[in-house]
């Protein structure tokens, strides 16, 4: 006879439902994304979003697969009314389900394409039954609180979905219905959600399968002491004997742990425990033979693994370096792989220049959620960590943007999902002090990564062996710790985890999900790379220095504050005061923009870091004790609600009511930190409080932050510049400048661009370059610093410009002249997005200085914002006599509109080349100086615009007198030879080029008559 515990039929029947569902959507997108998603009215870009109806039923194979899939979901299905039948022995109970079912295959197997009324008719009769369903499953149910949970919210979601199809079908919004299709799925979700929660009712029910010619027992299992046969209760006790005296019976395996409830005692009382083991009725043998025993302690959600030592292998210590080192790859996993999705989801929103609708894809990031679902927590203890290693990083082998998003999505979730069910699931404040220092550890790992690969992290799905990425060899080395960390991590369930204490008031709850869920974002946003507050406080240049902190050296000493605060973290455990008290003070400073340099990034953004990192150990016991899996999932939802409101007050001009958080960052970092403090200070408190670690731990710790600290050192020196910046045409007196929208460094194809752009203005030879949209220092571009990569491998002098909390898409000056001085701008922007801007001072050649200028204008919505912006350029341009170069953005036509304010008499400055009428976005302008040649590049693959050039000799006082305005005159050099050779521009991007890049508009450069 086979005997299985029928848990296992809600079980089945949710993954074959689920499969069914996620199935179609996932190859309806794929396949035939454009026609799921158009209705009668409209279709993308309008809509977004397809109805299940429409993924389910309407194209071939997506229809097929579901149907199959639906259709094995049909024995699991009938065994659960069976078994809801058994329980409440209420025969309108059967006969409602069998009804419900019978509407189910009507509307799942009569598709909307088939026959539309036929199908509503059957799927309103479905939802009309499933009333009557709910309340009496509920009835008989001895769990009704979480079953009552979804069905309110399945009903209540009845009335958005009329809403908003009475607005698709009636007055014919745009966009109405895929919001329709979110409360669609939504049902779809909570109807298998509320079938999944039969699976504590039928724990007390068995599946039974017997053969008349043998029977051989395959399972075994009991829910009380009555339903074990003597004989086999013998034969445990013999192997535990065996194995290991009498008192194995409760021993865990590893070493004892103080706050452990099941300690071994003595030998004398070892069969009295054995017993006491036999007679709770919630112990479950799982199996049982010659070699190994292994019994389960189940106590609702809490679990106590004891395991005989005959063939289990010993689980490491928590204080041993393996578990460390383990927990630490895992946290510096997770890491990876949340800041990747948030780095690869800005491409979509970027190229379509407003909501893609692939923004939804960081939503996987609530799949703590599913932590509600039957053997989840289970599978993703053993295999989560798998699972997210193998596809997060995997997903660098998938070309096409989309699906690579999707992977990368996949897999956060799964990583979110492992992260929460491993805090959840440790049994003793103890151990979770000691889980929470390594993962504190695996976050400084991930940004010491990232500072050595110039803020890119090598693992990540937008760099490949070609662009810099390490992918296959941390493919192979986070797939070993993979398959060892359920191993390890077994120390955890070592005690019993103690219940949420009594009296926690639902509000305490809330504000400790809440300040969780803030602590991540802050992390997230301002402790994943070591320069991003530096480029906080960065103001220019000025000639007695910087007017701040550089990235290099002093990303290290962001590292090494970051080592310190996680060395002291423990200490505040339970003890949030001076933590809130620093996170509080610190905000404000770095929240002022009246203090900049380094007064904001010492008392700001090193402070900022020091007291986030101080409050990790409060949260993270605090979030274990609660462990509930809505806790994580709503500190997850906020994490997402704060990225939101920090993208929201940048790209304001694209998103909806973006008016409300418009150039607001300081109060989004001021709300996460109000979150953050209150969520630890209110409540709980007298149940955390700082464990004693044992000195083993420490010790194994020092030695890491020894190993972190021997690289930061290495990395420091290796990133060193690596000599000083020479200009490539000194002998002829030649500056040759560039200007280069570059799209956050993210390619067409959704690769990490720096390599590639290096390439082409090394070729290019360009002495003085202006690069635009180039502020990546942000959660959606992946915290990553373009400019300090470009500057050391193209050896330049950089100037960042106005820094991520100043709201503009950024600009950035790279120079092989040293920067005498430089002045940042926010151009005046009263209805659209802010305009960049940069003043620099050069110190050329004979010491002559020039001025750069590098501008982003405002886009061509916003007139009144481009017409003040060209007013305010032009005065400052012509505010100065010396030589200057304009590298610039304008959105104009040439010779019509502001383009008669930026080349005027008040500005001084004149075109490159007025004959170009073949231009609207980027310009080059210029004064007292000789213009020689103007070329425009092919963009290749690395953008959406092209690499504009201009040489310019620099002329002494003496010259510009006696050349007076002739160096303005315009006379085209029509052949090639007459042009001297070093002030041509390079050969090879003649004809095809190279990589893609070529001249291109002229076909070839173009050299100027010069009046010497």
């Amino acid at each position: 006879m086979v005997t299985v515990n029928a848990s296992i039929v809600p079980v089945v029947h949710t993954v074959c439902a689920s499969a069914a569902f996620l199935a179609a959507l996932i190859v309806g997108c794929k396949l035939h994304y454009i026609k799921i998603i158009t209705n009668a009215h409209y279709t993308y870009p309008e809509e977004w979003f397809p109805s299940v109806s429409a993924t389910i039923g309407d194209r071939y194979p997506e229809r097929s697969i579901f149907q199959i899939l639906i259709a094995l979901t049909s024995f699991p299905r009938f065994l659960l009314l069976l078994g809801h039948y058994m329980i409440n022995k209420s025969t309108p109970c059967f006969i409602v389900g069998v009804l419900r079912t019978v509407t189910c295959g009507g509307w799942v197997y009569i598709t909307s394409t088939d026959d539309h009324d036929v199908h509503d008719v059957f799927m309103i009769s479905y939802i009309v039954l499933t009333l009557p369903w709910d309340l009496l499953v509920i009835r008989n149910s001895e769990f009704k609180k979480s079953k009552k949970v979804l069905m309110s919210t399945f009903f209540a979601t009845m009335f958005p979905l009329i809403y908003w199809f009475i607005q698709h079908n009636v007055y014919h919004r745009a966009g109405a219905y895929s919001i329709y299709a979110y409360f669609e799925w939504a049902l779809i979700i909570l109807d298998i959600g509320f079938d999944s929660l039969a699976y504590k009712d039928f724990k007390k029910l068995s599946l039974n399968l017997e053969l008349t010619s043998s029977v051989g027992n395959w399972f075994f299992m009991f829910e009380n002491k009555e339903s074990l046969q003597p004989a086999a209760a013998h034969e445990i006790q013999k192997v535990i004997e065996e194995d290991s005296g009498p008192s194995a019976a409760l021993d865990t395996t590893g070493d004892s742990d103080p706050d452990c409830d099941y300690s071994s005692g003595d030998e004398s009382n070892g069969d009295d425990d054995f017993s006491e083991l036999l007679e709770d009725e919630h112990a479950v043998l799982l199996s049982a033979d010659d070699t190994e025993l292994r019994i389960m302690l189940q106590e609702d959600e809490d679990m106590a693994y004891v395991t005989g030592t005959g063939s289990s292998l010993n689980v490491p210590a928590q204080d041993s370096m393996a578990y460390i080192l383990i927990n630490i790859l895992n946290s510096l996993l997770f890491w990876t792989l949340l800041t990747s999705l948030l780095c690869m989801v800005w491409y979509f929103p970027l190229w379509y220049m407003g909501i893609s609708g692939y923004e939804a894809s960081i939503l996987s990031v609530l799949a703590p959620i599913f932590l509600y679902l039957p053997a989840v927590p289970m599978v993703t203890d053993v295999y989560g960590p798998l699972f997210a290693a193998v596809i997060g990083i995997g997903a660098y082998v998938v070309d096409e943007p989309e699906s690579r998003l999707l992977t990368a999505s996949l897999a956060a979730g799964i990583a979110s999902l492992t992260f929460c069910n491993t805090l959840r699931s440790i049994a003793t404040q103890r151990a979770t002090q000691m889980y929470t220092i390594t993962w504190i550890l695996g976050l400084i790992g991930s940004v010491i990564l990232k500072m050595a690969f110039f803020s890119n992290n090598p693992l990540w799905p937008i760099l490949n062996e070609k662009n810099g990425g390490w992918n296959k060899s941390g493919l192979a080395v986070m797939t070993l710790v993979a398959v060892f960390t359920p191993h390890v991590n077994a120390i955890h369930y070592q005690g019993v985890q103690p219940s949420t204490p009594q009296g926690t008031r639902f509000m305490t709850k809330c504000l400790v999900s809440t300040g969780f869920g803030a602590l991540i974002f802050s992390i997230h946003q301002l402790l994943t790379d070591a320069s991003t507050i530096i480029y906080w406080s960065w103001e220019g240049w000025n000639t007695g220095g910087s007017q701040g902190p550089l990235t290099w050296p002093y990303s290290s000493v962001t590292c090494c504050c970051m080592l310190i605060a996680a060395l002291t973290a423990q200490k505040f455990s339970g003890n949030p005061s001076i933590p809130s008290v620093l996170l509080v003070t610190s905000t404000g400073i770095l929240a002022a923009p009246s203090i900049t340099g380094w007064l904001n990034y010492t008392f700001g953004g090193l402070a900022y870091v020091v007291a986030t990192i101080w409050m990790i150990p409060t949260y993270f016991t605090k979030m274990n004790i609660l462990r509930s899996p809505w806790v994580f999932t709503s500190a997850f939802l906020v994490y997402l609600v704060l990225i939101l409101a920090h993208v929201w007050t940048v790209a304001y001009a694209f998103v909806p009511y973006g008016w409300l958080l418009r150039e607001r960052i300081g109060h989004v970092l001021a709300f996460s930190t109000t979150l953050i403090a209150l969520g630890a200070t209110v409540g709980m408190r007298a149940h955390v409080k700082a464990q004693r670690i044992s000195t083993r731990f420490w010790k194994n710790v020092y030695f890491i932050i020894t190993l972190f600290l021997i690289s930061i050192g290495a990395i420091t020196y290796r990133l060193a510049p690596t000599g000083v910046p020479t200009p490539y045409n000194i002998e002829d007196n030649m500056i040759t400048a560039g200007i280069w929208t570059v799209h956050f460094g993210l390619d067409n194809d959704m690769w990490s661009s720096e390599a590639q752009m290096i390439q082409l203005l090394k070729d290019m030879e360009v002495d003085v370059v202006g690069l635009l949209e180039t502020d990546t220092q942000r959660i959606t571009m992946g915290n990553r610093d373009l400019t300090s990569k470009m500057a050391h491998d193209l050896q330049m002098y950089a100037d960042f410009g106005p820094g991520p909390n100043k709201h503009t898409w950024g600009c950035v000056l790279l120079s092989k002249f040293p920067i005498v001085n430089s002045t940042h701008y926010l151009m005046p922007s009263p209805v659209g997005e802010l305009a960049p801007a940069i003043h620099a001072t050069l110190k050329t050649y004979d010491d002559i200085l020039v001025d750069v200028f590098v501008f982003h204008g405002g886009q061509e919505e916003d007139e009144e914002d481009r017409r003040l912006q060209s007013e305010e350029l032009a005065r400052i341009m012509g505010s100065t006599d010396r030589p200057s170069i304009l590298l610039s953005y304008l959105v104009t036509e040439p010779g019509e509109g502001n383009y008669n304010n930026y080349v005027s008499e008040i500005s001084g400055m004149y075109d490159i080349d007025p004959s170009d009428s073949d231009r609207w976005c980027q310009y080059i302008l210029y004064k007292k100086l000789a213009r020689t040649g103007y070329a425009r590049v092919s963009r290749g693959t690395v953008t959406d615009t092209e690499l504009q050039l201009g040489k310019f000799k620099v002329l002494s006082q003496e010259e510009l007198e006696a050349y007076g305005d002739t160096i303005y005159d315009f006379e085209l050099l029509d052949e090639d030879i007459e042009v001297e050779e070093s002030l041509k521009f390079p050969d090879q991007y003649h004809g095809d080029g190279k990589r893609g890049h070529h001249y291109h508009v002229f076909e070839e450069p173009r050299h100027y008559q010069m009046p010497w």
